[in-house]
């Protein structure tokens, strides 16, 4: 699959046992993709808010940007292919303090929305004039609503409250654990001295790792091409490698693409060494 991709894209700026980094702008880099070859795509843009690494746009054209974008998406995502958005919140002027991203886009793609799911982070920004922020929104999209994968019991959730509870002499609860639900609640990335997350990065908005693999567990297969469009950090890459899948990453910062490859290599290290240790007993 990287092969094939190496094909239309050329050589990546990063490469490592499964992932492939390009650095542009990734609406002309999936420009070049000539087939639909993706698995599953799972990505967070810019907000539009003002962070480092976004130039800020007027709403309607921040809204067409991403529409662009979604579009690629679509074009190179297999028949039973599926994308996952995550975004915050933005002001609208005179209609809304902090209005969900997602809400002004849903409508804007091409593919068939299956379901909104909370990501509940637990800690963050405090307010005094309304209720502090504690959640984003994942849009969960597929291509087909009659075709697409989702491994349930790849991602259930064990803890269970009664677990020997039976009806009718049966388990009334899968013994995998319980459906994990629309609400996931898991802790941010944080930063800090004293309180930093252990898979903390330079990169100024990280997604936590947990996250990501519960999307890639229950949304694909093993071997499966995964995308992240906006790579950042590198998260969905290294969740590729450990869920054995492949992945490719577009990113237009190089510096981004620097933290992403540390990262993954840190993990691969890590790993190998790891396995080494176990050899030995």
């Amino acid at each position: 699959m990287i092969d094939r991709i190496e094909k239309y894209l050329g050589a990546p700026a990063y490469r490592r046992e499964g992932v492939s980094i390009f650095r542009g702008d990734c609406v002309e880099v999936m420009k070049r993709i000539e087939e639909p070859i993706i698995s599953l795509t799972v990505t967070s843009p810019p907000y539009n808010i003002g962070k480092e690494y976004e130039t800020i746009l007027d709403i309607d054209n921040y809204l067409d940007w991403c529409a662009a974008w979604i579009r690629e998406i679509y074009r190179i995502t297999k028949s039973s292919g599926a994308f996952w958005l995550n975004l915050g919140y933005f002001e609208l002027p005179q209609r809304a303090k902090a209005i969900p991203i997602p809400y002004l886009l849903w409508n804007r793609s091409p593919f068939y929305l299956v379901q909104e799911v909370i990501w509940n982070y637990g800690a963050g920004v405090a307010s005094k004039r309304m209720f502090s922020p504690r959640n984003e929104k994942f849009l969960w999209y597929v291509k087909d609503p009659g075709d697409y994968v989702f491994n349930l019991d790849d991602v259930r959730d064990p803890d269970v409250k009664y677990p020997k509870q039976k009806k009718n002499g049966k388990l009334k609860c899968n013994p995998l654990g319980k459906n994990p639900t629309d609400v996931w609640s898991l802790p941010k990335v944080t930063s800090g001295t004293n309180r930093s997350s252990e898979e903390r990065t330079p990169h100024p908005a990280q997604f936590p790792a947990a996250v990501i693999e519960r999307i890639v567990r229950a949304c694909s297969r093993p071997n499966d091409l995964l995308l992240d469009p906006f790579m950042g950090s590198g998260t969905v890459a290294e969740v590729a490698i450990q869920t054995g899948r492949t992945a490719i990453g577009i990113e237009l910062r190089e510096d981004y693409i620097e933290i992403a490859a540390q990262r993954i290599d840190g993990y691969v290290k890590r790993r190998d060494l790891a396995a080494a240790q176990e050899q030995l007993f």
